[in-house]
């Protein structure tokens, strides 16, 4: 409606994917919630409060990011769904798919058609996804605000998966395409918003392991680094900025 709509439009705001599961609901309200936070003192973007979406429904146009909490119940989407899913990602949108299991991630260039197989694989379904792979050391998610060898979340050790670049070599004709450089889709296994998430007193929520608070910090950043390279698409992949970055590696 256009309450709605102007709400999401009047600020930068994050989406986040309802899944049905109170639960999980509220702890992306939460973690987006508590990124927010931390973007607002440590950057100069300056987020509304984040807006939960059914993506079969709403209109999911109005938003750089969403974060999708994967459930082991997910079933396949619908075509029309997978269509403007689709469409989102093809016109610029990011999407971040968080299967929370603390799995070993996707093999690269993995299928993801078909009613079998994982909660994500059955959550997408036909979904024209790109090739995934894990983020290389030199991806601009990796220095779009902090410099990051890691990104983890409630739970370390699961890999992050990013679109594969493939501007060396033939293009991927189920590829979506990448908006100023910017990556379609994100996968992790890390659960990224119960590290995120803070109550109304900027006191965490849920417990972090095995790194504890310093996982948390990292966690934050690799948040930060996300909405960043969500919004400025590969301006830190620009030549001039090297110079700088390895002055600060060398630190």
């Amino acid at each position: 409606n256009d309450a709605t709509a102007l709400r999401a439009t009047s600020k930068v705001t994050l989406g986040y994917v309802l899944t049905g599961d109170p639960a999980t609901d509220a702890a992306s309200r939460s973690g987006l919630t508590g990124l927010g936070t931390i973007l607002k003192l440590r950057t100069a973007v300056e987020p509304g409060e984040p807006i939960g979406v059914d993506v079969a429904t709403d209109e999911i146009g109005f938003y750089p990011l969403l974060y999708w909490p994967v459930l082991e119940t997910a079933r396949t989407l619908d075509a029309a769904t997978l269509a403007k899913i689709d469409a989102y990602m093809k016109q610029g949108g990011l999407i971040i798919f968080d299967t929370r299991d603390q799995g070993s991630g996707i093999p690269t260039g993995v299928a993801f058609g078909g009613r079998g197989g994982t909660a994500l694989q059955r959550l997408i379904g036909n979904l024209d996804l790109p090739r995934l792979e894990p983020v290389p050391q030199d991806h601009v998610l990796t220095r779009a605000f902090y410099l990051l060898r890691s990104f983890p979340g409630r739970w370390d050790g699961g890999q992050l998966w990013v679109e594969a670049d493939t501007s060396a070599g033939t293009e991927d004709v189920r590829r979506a395409r990448r908006a100023d450089g910017v990556t379609s889709v994100l996968v992790t296994s890390n659960d990224f918003a119960s590290a995120w998430a803070l109550d109304d007193r900027g006191r965490p929520l849920y417990p972090v392991v095995p790194g504890g608070e310093s996982q948390r910090e990292i966690s934050f950043r690799a948040g930060v680094n996300i909405v960043m390279h969500a919004l400025t698409g590969n301006y830190k992949a620009d030549q001039v900025h090297v110079p700088a970055l390895l002055e600060r590696l060398g630190q």
